[in-house]
Formats: C-alpha cells, sequence, structure tokens
C-alpha cells in the first residue's frame, strides 16, 4: 500500500510538472478556480486514472504489439503512451474535469515529459524511501 502511494504521489507531482511544461497538456479542476485543494485532488484522480489504464491497457497493447516494438526498435512506445495519455484525457473528460491533451503530438509529448519526470523523481525518492523488492 505505502509502494502505491508513493507511486501515486509521484505521478501527480510529473503530471503537475508536465502541465507547466508542455502547453497542450492542462489540468481542470473540479472546483472553483484558484482554490489548491480542489486542483491537488484532481491531479490525484487523475493520476489514479492513469495509473489504471498504464497498469492494465498498457500492458496489454505491449503484450500483444511486442513484435512491433522490435519491429520499430521501441518507437513504437511513444505512440502507443501518447494514446494512452489521450485515453485518460478522454475518460477524464467524460468525468467532467481532469486531464486535457489539445492533440495526438501533444500528447505524444506530453506522455514523453510524464515519462521522464515521473522516472527522474522516482529516482530521487529512491533513497528515501526505499528501493520496492
Amino acid at each position: 500500500m505505502k509502494r502505491f502511494l508513493v507511486r501515486l504521489l509521484i505521478n501527480s507531482v510529473a503530471l503537475w510538472l508536465t502541465t507547466l511544461i508542455v502547453g497542450g497538456v492542462e489540468v481542470v479542476s473540479y472546483g472553483p478556480q484558484g482554490d489548491t485543494l480542489a486542483y491537488v485532488l484532481t491531479l490525484l484522480l487523475v493520476a489514479f486514472i492513469f495509473g489504471l489504464v498504464n497498469g492494465i491497457i498498457g500492458n496489454l497493447i505491449r503484450i500483444v504489439a511486442f513484435p512491433l516494438y522490435i519491429l520499430t526498435l521501441g518507437l513504437i512506445a511513444l505512440v502507443v503512451n501518447g494514446l494512452l495519455l489521450l485515453l485518460v484525457a478522454w475518460i477524464s473528460d467524460l468525468i467532467g474535469f481532469g486531464l486535457t491533451v489539445e492533440s495526438f503530438w501533444w500528447g505524444v509529448l506530453g506522455a514523453v515529459v510524464l515519462g521522464l519526470l515521473s522516472w527522474l523523481i522516482g529516482i530521487l525518492l529512491r533513497p528515501i524511501v526505499g528501493r520496492s523488492r
């Protein structure tokens, strides 16, 4: 449970930083504009949805498309991650708030930045949290 919460916080911070860096990706809060608590809860909810989508659908796609990953030397991962980010934006749009992505290419760029930031934050927090077994 501790590992899950740490990953959720890491993805939330990475998502927040991604919205600051990438212009076509933003998070729309469920509360009024300027309400920090509503914005943080929205980030946590979107990170939770992203974790579910990436864990379930993303892994299924990676297994099925394994030959395509080999054929493209892994470059198809950029497209897959961009599509997964667009899927999260679509799911959060059904809820009425959350992640918005302007286009496919903003989704690809957002997925790359999000992945790099999650990886970097995870490396920085590893000495504090401890290694996963």
